[in-house]
């Protein structure tokens, strides 16, 4: 897909990472539910529910920054692949930095 419709597309979205999520969760081995990925993100501080991030996966919930981290981490995989700046998804260099920056 070329930048231009890939801008297009992601204009219709709230987020840009929420297809990312859906995919890291279901092909993680095993696969982690949305309520086993909520409960690991509020482990890290962030407070979401299944709902939100039902919405975070399906493009209809603005994500913040620190929540891309939190979801990174949760997740294992990095930020960069999250938000589409690589193809690959591989572990975070950084493991240990809080993606939450009141618990720092």
């Amino acid at each position: 897909m070329s930048s231009i419709f890939t801008i297009l597309y992601y204009m219709e979205k709230r987020n840009i990472v929420g297809e990312r999520v859906r995919q890291a969760r279901k092909n993680a081995k095993p696969p982690i539910t949305q309520l086993d990925l909520v409960a690991r993100l509020q482990v890290l501080g962030m407070k979401i529910d299944q709902s939100g991030l039902s919405k975070i996966e399906g493009g209809n919930r603005p994500v913040c920054d620190y929540e891309v981290m939190a979801l990174a981490k949760a997740l294992k995989v990095e930020v960069g692949w999250l938000l589409g700046e690589s193809k690959v998804p591989s572990m975070p260099v950084d493991s240990e930095r809080s993606p939450h920056p009141e618990s720092s």
